[in-house]
């Protein structure tokens, strides 16, 4: 069974939640006999293919991204002749020239969309986007949802019937590689081993601003790990509050970031717009066995993190909150190891990469048999 993920950006470029979703879903899938490329665009000036140990990944050039829409014209061409090698296409949303090269491709082969958010910050184009979406869903065969939460939450989801179905994201554990000694050596030596830690691309929805409001009134050591459009922003919002106890690393290594899980306190993820469908991050805490805080913003992240259970859920833009849940984790060590603990397990029960992997397999296969010879 041969599957192609289409996606706008991947890995070694980019390194957000959606690009690990589709990372391990190749690796979990491919325990049962699926095998992966990953057709995605890149800051590159001519076509190239990378193998990696999850899927081989071809890269076309960035052109053009109005409005966060990566366009480049190549993946027109590239898509079909990619297609006529794939069983099964599997496109992630959203991301609407996705729909346009589809459209226009001509492929006619099943197609799958794992649909990660809805489309919240470009309400007035998204309006005018509809009708393509309409066209474009009538073509794909199945679309999954990543928690019931966003599925009942979703007006778009709520209205597609038998056609959606969910399957949340998972991790392999066997995927990521213990950090080594002189990776966690040097994350004691700049930040011992009882900060809390924020991982992912600085957004505006990652509600990184109000993290900062509440360091400032917990004193609590924060380490905030990768880059971002709202880097230089939220830098500047440290230094006008005089925070010395955060830490912005900027982006980090694989072994450095699994370091900085091994060594944190708990995991801080205060997304606060629905743009934050599940969060990835937080099962990488649960992977390491930390409590999480996160926000309850109707999207997966609650799903996830089960309040009172793996960790603390609070309002979303609440710095008081967050500094008072902060405090409780640092304030009982028996709470927060017992937290972790739970979300670990919650890891292995719900969300491990294999019964992910088995539930897209088990897609493609029935997809693929559906095709007549």
């Amino acid at each position: 069974m041969n599957v192609l993920q289409f996606y706008r950006t991947y890995m070694p470029e980019s390194h957000g939640g959606i690009e690990e979703a589709i990372r391990q879903i190749c690796i979990g899938s491919g325990k049962f006999g699926v095998r992966h490329r990953v057709l995605t665009l890149a800051n590159i000036k001519c076509v190239e293919e990378i193998e990696r140990p999850e899927a081989r990944v071809i890269r076309a050039p960035l052109q053009l991204a109005p409005a966060s829409c990566s366009m480049g014209y190549e993946l027109f061409r590239l898509y079909r002749e990619q297609a006529e090698w794939a069983d099964v296409i599997h496109i992630h949303y959203p991301w609407p020239f996705a729909d346009l090269v589809h459209l226009l491709s001509g492929v006619r082969k099943p197609v799958v969309l794992t649909y990660h958010s809805d489309i919240i910050r470009q309400r007035m184009l998204e309006r005018l986007y509809r009708p393509l979406r309409s066209r474009f869903f009538s073509r794909v065969d199945s679309i999954v949802a990543t928690s019931p939460d966003y599925y009942a939450s979703s007006p778009v989801l709520s209205g597609l019937g038998d056609k959606c179905s969910i399957i949340p994201l998972g991790l392999s554990p066997e995927s990521y590689t213990p950090p080594g000694q002189q990776a966690l050596a040097q994350v004691l030596q700049r930040y011992g081993n009882g900060f809390f830690l924020f991982v992912g691309v600085l957004r505006y929805y990652k509600g990184l601003s109000t993290l900062l409001d509440a360091a400032a009134q917990c004193k609590l050591p924060v380490v905030i790990a990768g880059h971002g459009p709202e880097e230089s922003r939220l830098k500047a919002q440290a230094a006008a509050l005089g925070l010395t106890n955060v830490h912005f690393t900027g982006f980090v290594s694989d072994d450095e970031k699994q370091a900085l899980f091994d060594q944190c306190l708990g995991v801080v993820f205060p997304s606060c717009v629905r743009s934050e469908a599940f969060g990835v991050t937080l099962l990488e805490g649960q992977l390491h066995a930390k409590p999480l805080i996160s926000c309850d913003i109707g999207t997966g992240t609650t799903f996830v993190n089960q309040a009172g259970i793996t960790g603390l859920v609070i309002p979303p833009n609440n710095a008081a909150a967050l500094a008072r849940a902060m405090e409780s984790l640092a304030e009982n060590p028996a709470q927060a190891t017992q937290m972790g603990r739970a979300g670990r397990e919650r890891l292995e029960q719900v969300f491990s990469g294999e019964k992910v992997g088995r539930a897209y397999s088990d897609i493609y296969q029935r997809l693929g048999a559906s095709v007549q010879p």
